[in-house]
């Protein structure tokens, strides 16, 4: 087990010593962000993980009541093990859990301090970032790794309104909807679940989406549920239609009917979300126009820049499906392996 190490001093407006010179910094304290970062000091090589939120703060953006579909022993990481009574883990026990592996790693992790850029310099790589209502800091490393996933970036869906107050691409629970009129955007997991629990709390739901269908990835305990709610009209729905705007109150559609209107007090986007690739392109990583996946080694996880690593699900570019917890958590042991077997040849 990897003990307790001393933070590395910080800089503030200048080039960090190199005294404090850091093997390996962790762009990202998601679950891979963390799985990689202890691997990486396992294996010998001090690490210290930066992340512009609270740890897996996507978890933390979670519906409060969600329950993952994977069992605890698949999410777990670090070979820290997940006790758990139930068959499955709840958002709140994940949320303790991953709080408890930092814990008990010693993982250094600067909370709320966005990394702003990185750059190249003689054979290390200096960080700027930010502390929250704190001056600017940099922070030089031999390696990075940039697990930064996917929660940052909604896909928008470029209307006028989608800005609006009572628009949200994040979903938490109904009850603020309750008895209120509610549209849907999207044919996915988010949308159906949203949907239901929307209606389960009481509100006017109908869905929206520019489908003749759900997607084919809907879970099978959803997809009936949510059937049967829109077979006897407790959730309405317009497929083949799109939302052109959204005003206070209300949204505007083109559909296969035509255009419409339909009252909306809340709507939610739930159009998902793609990777955030710019850190990675300024430092010369080029990405697939197509695919949106980095260009990397899936042996190593290192990219065609010397020393930049991706872990998560940014090795899986727009197609978010390919990479969960479950898989993604095994990359940190790929960079560990890689960064470790170059400082043998170094040496």
């Amino acid at each position: 087990m990897a003990g307790k190490r001393r933070a590395p001093k910080r800089t503030s407006g200048a080039r960090s010593r190199g005294a404090d010179v850091l093997p390996v910094a962790v762009i990202g304290a998601g679950p891979c962000g963390l799985a990689a970062a202890a691997a990486i000091e396992r294996a010998g090589t001090p690490c210290i993980v930066f992340d512009r939120g609270c740890i897996v703060s996507s978890i933390a953006s979670y519906p409060i009541y969600l329950t993952f579909f994977s069992t605890a022993e698949k999410i777990a990481i670090a070979g820290v093990p997940f006790p758990l009574a139930a068959e499955k883990p709840t958002r709140r026990d994940a949320l303790a859990y991953y709080r408890s592996v930092v814990t008990h790693l010693g993982l250094q992790v600067r909370q709320y301090e966005p990394v702003e850029a990185v750059q190249r310099r003689r054979n290390a790589f200096v960080l700027r970032s930010r502390p929250a209502g704190g001056d600017a800091v940099q922070t030089e490393a031999q390696a990075i790794v940039v697990a930064t996933g996917y929660f940052g970036t909604p896909n928008a869906i470029g209307v006028p309104g989608e800005a609006l107050p009572h628009v949200s691409h994040l979903y938490r629970e109904g009850h603020g909807a309750f008895q209120r009129d509610v549209v849907v955007v999207g044919g996915g997991n988010s949308a159906a679940e949203s949907a239901l629990d929307l209606w389960r709390s009481g509100a006017r739901v109908t869905l929206v989406h520019f489908g003749p269908t759900f997607d084919k990835n809907i879970k099978p305990w959803v997809l009936p549920d949510l059937q049967n709610r829109l077979d006897d009209g407790s959730i309405s729905v317009r497929w083949n239609t799109r939302v052109t705007a959204i005003e206070p109150g209300r949204v505007h559609l083109e559909g296969e009917d035509g255009p419409g209107i339909l009252p909306a007090q809340h709507v939610f986007l739930m159009t998902g979300f793609t990777p955030n690739s710019e850190l990675l392109e300024s430092l010369g990583v080029g990405v697939d126009a197509d695919s949106g996946i980095p260009a990397h080694d899936p042996r190593t996880m290192e990219t065609t820049v010397p020393g930049v690593y991706i872990a998560g699900v940014l090795a899986s570019g727009f197609d978010a499906n390919k990479v969960f917890i479950e898989n993604g958590r095994d990359h940190g042991a790929l960079i560990a392996k890689a960064l470790h077997r170059r400082r043998l040849e170094r040496a």
